[in-house]
């Protein structure tokens, strides 16, 4: 059965409340409202652990394309990471051969190793050792290669690094060391001078995903690592962050990995002595990625930049972004009560919160005084 409207496309995304789901079901609803029709379903409507969910789903909706940004938690058991990212992304691909349309899978940095100029085909090897989420990506990407190259499947990978954006209701990857230093956890630099790594603008993702759909001839059955041109070094990074907050923390002292990890078990410790008391407590997830702190992982954009693709947003980098990302996360989390209050006037200009506070009836008549419509329709043609 199809629900298609006609003449408008129908396209399901997975994993649509994620930072990068998100980012693109925000801009095709912007850039294509009118002429395609995205579903995001969550886990409830269509469970990725399911296959017969994944059956019912896309039989009813028959959609024209499918997006899969969906990832169990990088610290889930083995069972969550196989049947979310690794059978649940498979069973995805083989409904878009059974449907006929194109599959367009999210990876990860994590399949490649430490080091510069990393290309699209130097991949870890696949061993046991390997955490669940990076095992579970790679074991994905080989199996959609090997659906293309046996089943016929139309494919595209794309291969994202540290990702940062806004919309992120999870403190995480990037924005977890945002949180460390706005949090003033984070006393010393935790890396070494030489580290640099590649990152990935979330609003970048949703036109590229766009454009590789209209163009299938170029972008079918091929991996792309989807990351800005210039690489970042990791300390300047975070402290651009520290003068951007004006805070004293952290030093510009490098704590040696040998350290970092020793404080890193004591931690693990103590948050075990709580759990044991009753306290919720758990080890931030980034830190089984401690050692990649110490080492770089720069990805090349080469392949990504020889295509017909031109960058949207092209003068855009994690520092150029900084400034509207600390004010969007700073503002969230300290509503949340997460981190203490920094320049009130900065984020309440117009000092409204005051007035809730302290004088709501100055405010109140204030607001029943206005005159200004809050909203303005476009007139219908």
């Amino acid at each position: 059965m199809t629900t298609h409207s006609p003449g408008k496309k129908t396209g399901v995304i997975i994993g649509g409340s994620g930072l990068i789901g998100g980012s693109i079901v925000y801009y095709f609803k912007k850039c294509h409202g009118r002429n395609v029709q995205i579903l995001a379903p969550n886990s409830k409507k269509m469970s990725l652990r399911n296959i017969d969910d994944i059956k019912q789903y896309l039989d009813y909706y028959r959609p024209d394309f499918i997006i899969n940004s969906a990832i169990a938690a990088i610290d889930s058991d083995p069972q969550m990471a196989y049947e979310i990212n690794y059978a649940g992304s498979i069973n995805l691909a083989k409904a878009a051969i059974a449907l006929k349309i194109p599959y367009i899978y999210i990876s990860s940095a994590a399949v490649l190793p430490n080091g510069l100029n990393l290309k699209e085909d130097q991949t870890l090897p696949l061993v046991a050792k390997m955490s669940h989420y990076a095992k579970s990506k790679l074991m994905c990407e080989k199996s959609l290669h090997w659906l293309a190259e046996n089943e016929g499947l139309d494919y595209t990978i794309l291969r994202l690094a540290i990702v940062y954006g806004k919309h992120d209701h999870k403190i995480q990857g990037f924005h977890r060391l945002l949180f460390s230093v706005a949090d003033q956890s984070m006393p010393w630099l935790f890396t070494k001078k030489t580290v640099c790594h590649s990152y990935t603008n979330a609003r970048k993702v949703g036109p590229f995903v766009d454009y590789i759909l209209a163009n299938r001839s170029e972008f079918s059955g091929q991996v792309f690592n989807f990351v800005d041109t210039n690489e970042v070094s990791l300390a300047q990074l975070i402290l651009t962050v520290k003068g951007y907050l004006e805070l004293p923390k952290p030093l510009h002292l490098y704590m040696p990995l040998s350290i970092a990890r020793f404080g890193a078990r004591i931690l693990a410790k103590i948050v075990r002595a709580l759990t044991r008391l009753g306290i919720e407590a758990r080890m931030p997830a980034e830190l089984m990625f401690l050692g990649n702190f110490y080492e770089s992982q720069v990805l090349c954009a080469d392949k990504l930049n020889r295509s017909s693709f031109k960058d949207p947003f092209p003068q855009q980098t994690v520092f150029t972004n900084l400034p509207e990302l600390i004010e969007y996360y700073l503002t969230r989390w300290e509503h949340f009560n997460l981190i203490s209050a920094f320049n009130e006037n900065f984020f309440d200009p117009e000092h409204l919160v005051d007035e809730f506070l302290l004088s709501p009836e100055k405010l109140l008549h204030r607001q029943h005084q206005s005159t200004a419509p809050p909203f303005e329709w476009n007139k219908k043609l």
